[in-house]
């Protein structure tokens, strides 16, 4: 079984792109975030013609997850992160797939640091450490995915003495991702490719997909039993260079 994420960052106006990535990839589940797309505007249509069932948690100009499922239709199972500090933004979706419970999430920027944007980012940090937890105890095989908005080590940063200030890799945010790990959840990427620099999103600014110059912002979180039956753990980087792309590439894992 093969999920992938990617943050398409404007569904509506990359939708050639992803449905070229749908077709030629085929993944059987996708996450999707930054939808930026209200709920009327969301591109169903197109999506099962190209054989994916969907459902979305839109929001206008801003934010926004998805959950694709190819020849099916996903089981939605909750509606936003349980104690969200702040629900109006659409951030968190939750479905059951192939029997496998998908929970797709795009975890807030947090800059600039520190404010109010950072408070928000680390509040609802904390209500993502709870609701992992519950997950975890509940024993359903769970796949926690999306744009995490973290670079977790200095292998997933392009010069990282450039970064300890901003908000994606600042000392509490990077500790509030190894205390999620630590729960007992396998980072897909890390337990396959320990040492590699990769990277999974670049800037539109300074020619950064050219200089590879990128970070690792978008990751798989796997419960123990299907951290068992992870295969691979890959990056499609050559959609990032097409024209118009989004800034993230997409990531996907493969489950036997």
């Amino acid at each position: 079984m093969k999920i992938a994420t990617f943050n398409v960052n404007g569904i509506n106006g990359r939708l050639p792109i992803l449905l070229e990535w749908l077709a030629a990839r085929k993944p059987d589940a996708v996450i999707l975030q930054e939808l930026k797309a209200q709920q009327h505007n969301f591109p169903r249509a197109a999506l099962e013609a190209a054989g994916y069932g969907a459902i979305w948690h839109g929001q206008k100009s801003w934010n926004g997850v998805a959950i694709l499922a190819r020849g099916s239709h996903p089981v939605e199972t909750r509606r936003g992160l349980p104690d969200d500090p702040d629900p109006t933004q659409s951030r968190y979706l939750e479905a059951a797939v192939n029997g496998i419970l998908i929970a797709g999430l795009y975890l807030p920027n947090g800059n600039p640091r520190p404010g109010p944007k950072f408070e928000y980012k680390m509040a609802w940090f904390a209500a993502l450490h709870a609701h992992a937890a519950s997950l975890l105890g509940s024993g359903a095989p769970v796949v926690l995915a999306g744009d995490f908005n973290v670079m977790p080590t200095e292998n997933d940063v392009y010069k990282p003495e450039r970064w300890h200030e901003d908000a994606l890799f600042a000392p509490e945010v990077r500790a509030a991702w190894f205390k999620l790990v630590d729960q007992g959840w396998t980072d897909a990427i890390r337990a396959l490719h320990p040492d590699e620099t990769i990277y999974t999103f670049w800037d539109y600014f300074r020619n950064a997909y050219t200089r590879n110059a990128g970070l690792r912002l978008d990751h798989f979180l796997l419960t123990p039993d299907l951290a068992k039956r992870l295969t691979a753990a890959e990056v499609d980087r050559d959609v990032r260079g097409q024209p118009h792309a989004s800034d993230h590439a997409p990531v996907w894992i493969e489950l036997d």
